[in-house]
């Protein structure tokens, strides 16, 4: 008798149909959306709870003292994140990025750091296995993290200046605090470390040159994220954002910089070198220069729902499947599915002036639910 497993996107179901024997085998193969995009990153949230209130993530006045975090008890466990990271390295899943929230909150996150570290893809290569973090817990964090397998990190940092920096964070964390995370993870060999300054015009963008100047020449990759419209609650506007074009030729004028060539075509970051030698930068320009088309990106909730854009408004029940009486082949199954009937492009359509933009109803997800 044929069997189906029913998948839900939020109210949308689909179906995959199944083979009258009830099995399938193994994923062989590259995987491709309807764009013929590979599936080769999976991004973890393992928790939607954080210690900071950044202004374009998390806002206090949307995330207050009241505010509704899933309980313990709706969060995949390590053993299921395992499972369905084994079943989307299957699938041609070469890195994973842990994300949160802030992902060292979740408690004994180096244990799943260790059955993560363990997978190997189908030919036998470990995995690239990342973190990003706000670095406020990474100093007595870092060696556990590494002695588990971890690869190494990304940190965010949006301001030198303490006062500032405390401001964007609203927690009143301190810079130097952050900055001895980073020393820490640069201690133990989570290397190379890359550092995401998210900038917000007339908020923090005074601050691209004296973090350029402070991490040139230390090996550190400096990162420049566009301010972008994630989710619905941090009042976004287009006139808080400040190209990325902007800010390399801000640099440049201070520090002259070169091209490079991009380590894979899916690479978010444009790169860029300094002349003399001292190290590179990066720019990810997800509002100005839409990078959907080289996408292979996927996202998994901390509560087991597959997306499949930054941008989505819809994810895909992965947990009712790993809970229920699914088998691997029926998780296969379902993330092919998923992956192949993927059509998502939001900021390419944003950039084209598309009258009509998925999500369009206000209701996309919030960065701190997946990760950025």
């Amino acid at each position: 008798m044929s069997r189906r497993i029913i998948l839900v996107a939020d109210a949308n179901a689909l179906t995959v149909p199944r083979s009258a024997a009830g099995a399938t085998s193994a994923p062989s193969g590259v995987l491709l959306d309807t764009l013929e995009r590979p599936l080769r990153d999976l991004r973890i949230s393992v928790t939607d709870r954080c210690n900071f209130r950044c202004v374009y993530c998390m806002p206090r006045e949307v995330f207050d003292k009241d505010h509704p975090f899933l309980p313990h008890s709706a969060l995949l466990t390590f053993e299921e994140i395992e499972r369905v990271a084994k079943r989307f390295v299957a699938h041609g899943v070469e890195k994973i990025r842990l994300t949160g929230g802030e992902p060292l909150l979740r408690k004994n996150i180096e244990h799943l750091v260790e059955r993560l570290a363990a997978l190997t893809t189908p030919d036998g290569r470990p995995l690239d296995l990342t973190l990003t973090t706000n670095g406020s817990l990474l100093a007595r964090k870092a060696r556990s993290l590494k002695d588990a397998g971890l690869t190494r990190v990304t940190v965010s940092l949006d301001a030198l200046d303490d006062a500032l920096f405390r401001r964007m964070n609203d927690a009143d964390f301190a810079v130097a605090d952050v900055l001895d995370g980073i020393a820490a993870a640069e201690g133990v060999g989570l290397a190379p470390l890359k550092v995401n300054m998210v900038v917000k015009r007339g908020t923090n963008d005074a601050e691209i040159l004296p973090l350029a100047r402070h991490f040139r020449g230390s090996g550190i990759v400096l990162r420049f994220i566009e301010y972008m419209d994630v989710g619905t609650s941090n009042g976004w506007n287009m006139v808080e954002v400040l190209p990325s074009a902007d800010v390399v030729a801000r640099i440049h004028a201070q520090f002259p910089l070169v091209p490079l060539e991009a380590h894979s075509a899916a690479e978010t970051a444009q790169r860029w070198a300094y002349a003399d030698g001292a190290g590179e930068i990066g720019v990810i320009s997800s509002v100005t220069r839409a990078f959907c088309g080289t996408c292979t990106r996927a996202r998994l909730s901390t509560e087991g729902k597959v997306y499949l854009c930054l941008f989505a408004s819809a994810g895909y029940d992965l947990r009712a499947l790993v809970r229920g009486n699914a088998t691997d082949d029926d998780v296969d199954d379902a993330i092919a599915h998923i992956w192949q009937g993927r059509a998502d492009r939001y900021s390419q359509l944003r950039g084209s002036g598309a009258a009509q933009l998925p999500s369009g109803d206000g209701s996309r997800i919030e960065m701190s639910y997946i990760g950025g």
